[in-house]
């Protein structure tokens, strides 16, 4: 059915908060139809909006970041809370509009919401349009030589790598012809995103700019400073080596097309090396939707049900410990910590953390997972319960599960000096280079000399290392012998 010029198509926002390499957005743009940039605050229980209160957080700045970007193009962004189909069909009854345009998303409460969506416009002759973009590839199409999907990242990532090269980014259009009959929009402030009493988020702003303009600045400052020696210094939490991309990324400020086509062509001056391991990063985000979409269950279920009998202790005042940061490990305290202060934690940490909290504390990685969630200005449905599992032994080609990080060895090794602890744990500030991820062993004038008091200014150990080693270990072969 021919559609009328003159009628609007709706753009629906999602997480996508983008111009740049914005799929729908050009197919809206080169349609020649005036366009109703739309977004939607989903109910909660569809599973399809900020992830945790973290990200709400960030989703309030990065709208206003986009309606700046659309104003700038004589329009703005039009507000609406709901379910998202009756919402879509009062907008279309309100503007007349015969075109609904959104790029896809993957995981699965939204993957069931669209094709429903879809199903319904399309039954009353409206136009429904999706779009790739959020990935390098529809993990429908990237599958094994037999036609299944993926279950190891190794040769995931050389499918992935040895196909076609991802399609050039789209640049932003210069004009958009927004419709200057907007429908009523609601504001951004009675959707409460931000936290007030107390505002736990005061110091983000230290960290973050959200919105795409922010992205575009952190990915050239990557690329043009930190990209050169990427393999080596992303392990060292105390250097300015990561991207810090993973938030942009969640909520689309800036498409992994975009970031891939920023590191073509750096050969003269980057090693290839550094390229491979820092693409390597964003394949790994890759294979997680790959895992999510065709095991939609893996946020709550192991991915390898043998895990399902391992015996939880679930001690709830070790769990409050570890979330506090003061479980007397310094380098796990001081990644909780700067996941309280900035809503984000160094890769590396990350790792460590989830270890003590499975195989020290032994305590179910879902908690864990859902507290990431919560916290995580980058919260991803298919990154974080990838990651966790992995950490778990109980993902797709996971680290085994007796791999188990001992947090001083850890601490040691990629804080040396202590200067990501001194950090995120000054009450540690004073103390030497040498007890530092071990202050429980430290002599008493030494702790002395630093102010420090173990069981009042920082605590002891909440649990023996080699002791808990040995209780997760006699866990996970129980597991083994009842399999």
């Amino acid at each position: 059915m021919a559609k009328d010029a003159a009628k609007p198509v709706i753009l629906w926002f999602r997480k996508d908060l983008r111009l740049d390499d914005n799929q729908a957005l050009t197919a809206a743009h080169r349609s020649g139809r005036p366009i109703i940039p739309l977004y939607i605050g989903e109910p909660a229980a569809a599973g399809t909006g900020p992830l945790g209160a973290a990200q709400a957080w960030w989703l309030h700045h990065s709208l206003e970041a986009l309606n700046r970007s659309l104003q700038k193009r004589h329009g703005r962004l039009v507000l609406a809370s709901g379910e998202a189909l009756e919402v879509l069909r009062a907008f279309i009854k309100e503007s007349g509009a015969e075109a609904v345009f959104w790029n896809r998303r993957y995981d699965p409460a939204g993957i069931s919401i669209d094709a429903r969506i879809k199903h319904e416009l399309e039954k009353q002759a409206i136009e429904a349009r999706s779009f790739g973009g959020q990935l390098l590839h529809e993990p429908s199409r990237l599958m094994t030589g037999n036609g299944t999907p993926y279950r190891v990242y190794t040769p995931f990532w050389r499918a992935l790598e040895g196909g076609d090269e991802p399609e050039p980014p789209l640049e932003a259009p210069a004009e958009l012809r927004l419709t200057s009959q907007l429908p009523t929009s609601e504001t951004l402030e009675s959707w409460k995103l931000l936290p007030t009493k107390p505002d736990w988020a005061g110091d983000f702003v230290d960290l973050w700019t959200p919105g795409e303009e922010g992205a575009q600045q952190r990915l050239h400052a990557f690329v043009e400073d930190a990209l050169e020696g990427y393999k080596e210094n992303r392990d060292y939490p105390a250097r300015p080596a990561t991207s810090m991309l993973s938030p942009h990324l969640a909520l689309g400020e800036i498409s992994p097309a975009r970031i891939w086509d920023a590191t073509r062509g750096l050969s003269q001056r980057v090693p290839a090396a550094d390229i491979v391991h820092f693409r390597k990063e964003i394949a790994w985000r890759e294979f997680s939707y790959h895992l999510l979409f065709h095991f939609p269950r893996l946020a709550s279920a192991n991915w390898n049900d043998r895990f399902d009998g391992l015996e939880w202790c679930n001690d709830s005042d070790d769990f409050e410990a570890w979330r506090r940061g003061m479980t007397g490990y310094p380098i796990v305290d001081a990644g909780m910590r700067q996941l309280w202060r900035h809503g984000w934690m160094h890769n590396r940490v990350r790792m460590i953390v989830a270890s003590f909290l499975i195989k020290d504390l032994m305590i179910d990685w879902r908690r864990g997972e859902a507290w990431f969630r919560d916290t995580l200005v980058d919260a991803d449905p298919a990154n974080n319960a990838a990651s966790w599992q992995w950490v778990a032994g109980s993902g797709a080609d996971a680290s085994p599960f007796f791999r188990i990080f001992n947090p001083v060895l850890q601490g040691e090794k990629f804080d040396p000096n202590g200067d990501y602890v001194k950090t995120y744990v000054p009450e540690l500030r004073e103390l030497g280079a040498k007890y530092i991820h071990r202050p429980f062993e430290a002599p008493k004038s030494m702790l002395d000399e630093a102010g420090i008091t173990l069981g009042q200014t920082y605590p002891r150990p909440i649990v023996d290392h080699a002791s808990a080693r040995n209780r997760a270990l006699a866990a996970y072969s129980a597991t083994r012998d009842a399999a």
